[in-house]
């Protein structure tokens, strides 16, 4: 059972890599570096925790995958989605103050796009 798991986790982790290859340069970096993260966190996880992770990772792709063939077909370019008023209030303090620094992540010139792992991969 727990080799049909990680086979299903490896499978979605490489799929949300190959749809960002579809990205914008900057997107694509940012998210890559957003998934890696998060899929390395979740290892400590315990079963719920990890069936909603999944749950979740599988939504974004998903989505994801609409919005890049949109993008493909109409050549308007549109990502991500708004969250309702009832998906903010599910959410934990933690993952209020992780979904703030996204968006602080998001937000910063191409340049200044790096992650805690990057700083220490340079010292």
């Amino acid at each position: 059972m727990a080799g049909v798991h990680v086979a299903r986790v490896r499978a979605l982790y490489k799929r949300l890599l190959r749809l960002h290859r579809r990205l914008p340069g900057d997107l694509r970096g940012m998210g890559d570096r957003y998934v890696k993260d998060e899929f390395r966190k979740s290892k400590a996880a315990g079963a719920s925790e990890t069936a909603r992770f999944m749950e979740e990772w599988q939504a974004y792709a998903d989505v994801l995958q609409i919005q890049i063939k949109e993008r493909e077909i109409t050549q308007k370019v549109r990502y991500g989605a708004n969250l309702t008023t009832n998906e903010l209030q599910r959410f934990n303090e933690d993952q209020i103050g992780q979904l703030y620094e996204l968006m602080q992540e998001a937000t910063k010139p191409d340049y200044q796009l790096i992650t805690e792992n990057d700083l220490h991969r340079k010292k």
